[in-house]
């Protein structure tokens, strides 16, 4: 059966994956928070890329670096002149869109209309954006009037006041992105983690954009949690990288989270499409019920940032060569990942409903290493409880566990199904008078019964 973005909303809320944030104030729109199952769920996403690409590498350093940084880093980046989105109103309701996504939309509803071949998304020059708005008559996707405004930028770095005054000196930004940490401190991690090219910064943090129209359940938000790596390797040696690291992330996507290869897909971005900072990139996506979005974008920076930065600093931002003794600016391959977005591919990927004459079925068939809760466990009623109590000291040393014992077996079973649970062990009087458990898995609903003495043997194969 197919999902849709309906089901997964409300199997979120729900089951304790996502809510709607400050919920019992009427909600603060795009806001949502994580509950007990979708922050393990993220933070079991995150590890499994920790373990990848940090834990299993030696040629890698990991950075936790501030929110708020000095302004001048975004005027060397190019963040405060460049990072905007075409905005336009509707004159009739006063909703904005971007003028881009409503000329995408118009283009694969009509096939009288044909992408332009100077064509460029957001970056496309206002006036050509205003032309193409009004030549197609654009309906505001809100009222259906087509009566918009001239386009303007809107600059998506969220504004804050630092030190008392609030005037242009006290100026800052949160953070649009977490790559401009690991540029500026690029001198700083040579120095202390003396690591020789080609080596590579992983970092995982939140970051802010002031998003013209968020939406899409998690997918779009104002605030979100990046994973990303910047990768320096050697001039000249940059395309070998950028295509061993698009072979890394399908690995990472399809065979250790799991997604379904045909879910999943690498777009080139068109040469004459590219961001002013690379040379080359790309977007994965992920088939969702609202369509196919990205989740992940590859880039090749070359030495973009560095130069930048060692610009505007006035400080040395270069690479000193052991072997060769030779100085140069490194080139950078970036793997970037939404790891928001991830979470919520991840749900619609293991979303799985069975439907019987006598039943219904909701199963999140995650992969067990991702699964928030691995093993369940179930006493057949509460007297058991001691007995369970034992099963869940001797299992949760290892494994995050949770004991339940209200309600219907059934009924317990079937709500371990929709977390995600990929194992039950229950316990009743006859069995564990033998030192045996009922270990129930989720996607078979095969049973076996089970030495309690092997217990952990048992599940160290299977999670």
């Amino acid at each position: 059966m197919a999902v849709e973005m309906k089901d997964i909303v409300e199997l979120a809320k729900t089951r304790g994956f996502v809510y709607p944030g400050s919920e019992i104030y009427g909600w603060l729109a795009n806001s949502w928070d994580y509950g007990p199952y979708g922050s393990i769920l993220k933070e079991n996403i995150k590890n499994a890329w920790m373990k990848e690409f940090i834990q299993k590498r030696t040629d890698v350093v990991y950075l936790d670096a501030a929110i708020l940084m000095n302004p001048q880093t975004w005027v060397a980046s190019g963040h405060v002149g460049w990072f905007s989105d075409p905005l336009v109103e509707c004159k009739w309701c006063h909703t904005r869109h971007r003028a881009d996504k409503l000329i995408e939309a118009k283009i694969e509803k009509d096939a009288n209309c044909i992408l332009p071949e100077n064509w460029a998304g957001d970056k496309t020059p206002s006036e050509d954006l205003n032309n193409y708005t009004k030549a197609w008559h654009l309906e505001c996707p809100n009222c259906g009037e087509r009566n918009f405004a001239d386009v303007v930028r809107f600059n998506l770095m969220l504004k804050t006041q630092l030190w008392v005054n609030e005037d242009n000196s006290s100026l800052s930004y949160l953070r649009p992105e977490t790559a401009q940490w690991i540029f500026v401190d690029f001198p700083n991690i040579l120095r202390t983690s003396r690591r020789k090219l080609p080596f590579w910064v992983a970092q995982c943090g939140k970051a802010f954009r002031n998003e013209i129209t968020p939406g899409n359940f998690i997918f779009r938000t104002r605030e979100f949690e990046q994973i990303e790596i910047e990768y320096f390797c050697e001039p000249g040696t940059d395309e070998a990288n950028f295509s061993m690291w698009l072979a890394e992330e399908t690995r990472f996507f399809t065979e250790v989270l799991g997604l379904n290869q045909d879910k999943v897909r690498f777009v080139e971005i068109p040469k004459d499409w590219l961001p002013h900072y690379s040379k080359r990139a790309g977007d994965f996506e992920f088939l969702f019920p609202f369509g196919w979005w990205e989740i992940s974008t590859l880039a090749n920076r070359t030495d973009y940032d560095l130069k930048a930065h060692m610009t505007l600093s006035k400080q040395d931002m270069s690479y000193f060569d052991p072997f060769t003794s030779r100085k140069f600016i490194p080139y950078v391959i970036e793997p970037s990942i939404w790891l928001s977005r991830l979470v919520l591919a991840t749900l619609a990927n293991a979303y799985d409903k069975i439907e019987t004459e006598e039943w219904e079925r909701i199963v999140l068939r995650l992969k067990p290493s991702l699964a928030p809760i691995k093993i369940a466990i179930l006493p057949i009623v509460k007297k058991l409880n001691v007995e369970a109590g034992e099963i869940y000291s001797l299992l949760s040393k290892n494994y995050m566990c949770e004991y339940d014992d209200t309600g219907a077996i059934g009924k317990r079973y079937f709500r371990f199904d929709e977390i995600g649970t990929p194992f039950c062990v229950t316990i009743d009087s006859e069995n564990y008078n033998n030192w045996l458990v009922t270990v129930r898995d989720r996607d078979t609903m095969a049973q076996d019964l089970v030495k309690i003495t092997e217990l952990e043997e048992y599940f160290r194969g299977k999670i």
